[in-house]
């Protein structure tokens, strides 16, 4: 069984930074692609980052030049470097896994941006 644990989410300050970290474990094999999305309170859920795992990567035109996405292969963790953060970055942050034909999802952190 999958599992996606993620960590470093909270409450920080406008302009301010949070590193957001996601580790898989499990019996994944054909690993495609690793991202974070992000679901405000009465919105639907967005991509924010997304990794392949040749190292492309996109983003939303939202967190363009504050974020940066970043992975460890060996380790199947992904990395979410976000600065200059915005009220409008508040959120609950989803780590995503792509491998084989499936996709798994984490529980979610919660990263909260005071004005």
């Amino acid at each position: 069984q999958v599992q996606l644990v993620e960590s470093g989410g909270g409450l920080v300050q406008a302009g301010g930074s949070l590193r957001l970290s996601c580790a898989a474990s499990g019996n994944i094999y054909n690993l495609n692609a690793m991202g974070w999305y992000r679901q405000a309170p009465g919105k639907q859920r967005e991509l924010v980052a997304r990794i392949t795992r040749g190292g492309s990567t996109n983003y939303a035109d939202s967190v363009k030049g504050r974020f940066t996405i970043s992975r460890d292969n060996a380790k199947n963790t992904v990395y979410l470097q976000m600065n200059s953060l915005k009220p409008e970055d508040t959120a609950v942050y989803y780590c995503n896994l792509e491998w084989f034909k499936y996709t798994d999802w984490g529980k979610g952190t919660q990263v909260t941006v005071s004005s």
